[in-house]
């Protein structure tokens, strides 16, 4: 024979049960914590180097210290949301140079074709500050989502990629993503050659 007790805790146990599920209830969608952007203000860099730009206050420049840097060399870091875009100069000798860091472009962006699901071309052409160049936007979850290349073809080249130094998820940097691909193209319209 069943106790008193046990039919009581179950009466209550079921009671409880019915009485919640009386109102509507939806699950919370999943979600990321919330990322307060500073405000767009930029300064110039102007270095040893044979060019210039503009970058953002909330950014630092860093030299690079891989061992196979050259002068030239540098990242510009965003600190707080642990990405960098990775900076290379060359300086332009020959057509032949010229052509193969024009290339090197390009296939350092397609590497990117495993991971990502379009790589989108932007031509760069500022005729009145002789910047040319390209700009990738690598789609997908890609260790880098943007890269570029600006150039005077004659004598100066920079190459840069953006990375974030943590596992490639699209959706929970596309956020930080998106705020830092303005100031990429704010740099690279800045751009003079000296």
């Amino acid at each position: 024979m069943i106790s008193r007790g046990i039919i009581i805790v179950v009466y209550v146990l079921l009671l409880g049960l019915f009485s919640s599920c009386g109102r509507d209830y939806a699950p919370k969608p999943r979600g990321f914590f919330r990322i307060k952007f500073p405000a767009k203000k930029y300064q110039t860099f102007k270095g040893t180097c044979r060019f210039q730009f503009d970058y953002p206050t909330y950014a630092s420049i860093e030299p690079d210290t891989n061992e196979s840097a050259k002068p030239c060399w540098f990242d510009l870091v965003f600190s707080p949301y642990n990405a960098r875009i990775h900076l290379s100069y060359y300086p332009i000798s020959s057509q032949k140079v010229f052509n193969e860091l024009v290339e090197d472009a390009r296939t350092f962006a397609f590497k990117h074709t495993v991971k990502a699901t379009a790589i989108d071309e932007s031509i760069i052409s500022f005729p009145e500050e002789r910047v040319y160049g390209i700009l990738y936007s690598i789609e997908g979850n890609s260790a880098s989502s943007v890269q570029f290349f600006v150039t005077d073809s004659t004598r100066n080249y920079l190459r840069g990629a953006l990375y974030f130094h943590e596992r490639p998820r699209l959706d929970s940097v596309k956020p930080v993503l998106d705020f830092l691909k303005e100031d990429v193209r704010v740099m690279i319209k800045s751009m003079k050659w000296h």
